[in-house]
């Protein structure tokens, strides 16, 4: 489905929301084009400030008929994921009838990695007559852009830095691990894994703290992007305030995203507490072929 078709359909778009501020970014760039949005906030992820200005219904993970109920008032068919909502397992579940009668389904999704729990979870919205939309599609002004953020850009050393993270971020989407790496001085500082990419940072920040990383603060970078193949309607690597704020206490010199595949919340804010930082955030054409 194109942006355009998107932007056009007169229905309420429904987003289901996890944590972080871009269920809010989302919602505000979609209402300023005109359309409603019915926000569905994960209970236990999401978080009251940024759903709370618009209309919005509290769900569990797992009640997917009440989601389906809540749908059919709403007049809503199209559908975006957004926002952090880290793996649960099936006993987590809150299973109303509603899943439980695609609960085989929810079964072969959880045996894989998230990519493929997401491409799963979306089959079954799918097969229930619900069109999932990407959020880029809808808010298009939240991609990264190509080029630099704020009035900073990567150095030489950096540039290196980002074409070795690329490298190795595409070399690792066949086994959908994660989508963000840490390289400074072309040594590979960290891969994200289940911790995520604020942990990741922070993890980066004890290290250099307790003497593990010895490259001089304001080396390294921060680069993310999305696998290859994956379903750009969900878990497109995402940047924020608080990824900068991540950046800055590892003592980075900043952060690289692929753009075009990546997407922003709250990109005044970001840019703002990126040139207050003194780190660099760059939008790079993502790596070729290998």
């Amino acid at each position: 489905m194109t942006p355009e078709a998107a932007r056009d359909d007169a229905s309420p778009l429904a987003m289901i929301c996890g944590g972080g501020s871009l269920p809010r970014t989302i919602a505000e760039s979609v209402e300023r084009s005109g359309r409603r949005c019915i926000l569905f906030p994960v209970r236990g992820w999401a978080e009251l400030d940024s759903v709370a200005a618009f209309r919005h219904h509290w769900i569990d993970l797992g009640a997917f008929g009440r989601f389906q109920r809540l749908m059919q008032a709403e007049g809503c068919r199209d559908i975006v994921f957004i926002g952090t909502i880290l793996r649960p397992s099936v006993s987590q579940l809150r299973l109303d009838w509603g899943t439980v009668k695609v609960l085989p389904k929810v079964w072969r999704a959880f045996r894989g990695g998230d990519d493929h729990l997401l491409s799963g979870v979306g089959r079954i919205f799918a097969a229930h007559g619900y069109r999932l939309v990407g959020a880029h599609e809808v808010a298009p002004d939240i991609l990264v852009p190509e080029g630099a953020l704020g009035r900073l850009v990567p150095s030489e050393r950096n540039t290196a830095d980002i074409g070795l993270g690329l490298e190795l971020l595409q070399a690792m989407s066949p086994f959908d691990v994660g989508q963000a790496a840490v390289v400074a001085n072309r040594h590979v500082l960290a891969v994200e894994a289940a911790e995520g990419t604020d942990r990741m940072l922070a993890r980066i920040a004890e290290l250099r703290h307790d003497g593990r990383i010895r490259t001089t603060p304001g080396t390294g970078v921060l680069v993310k992007a999305a696998k290859i193949g994956q379903d750009h309607r969900f878990d497109l690597p995402a940047i924020g305030p608080k990824t900068i704020d991540g950046v800055a206490r590892a003592g980075l010199a900043g952060l690289a995203a692929v753009a075009g595949s990546a997407i922003m919340a709250e990109p005044q804010e970001l840019v703002r507490r990126a040139d207050a930082a003194g780190v660099f955030t760059f939008g790079v054409r993502p790596a070729g072929p290998r």
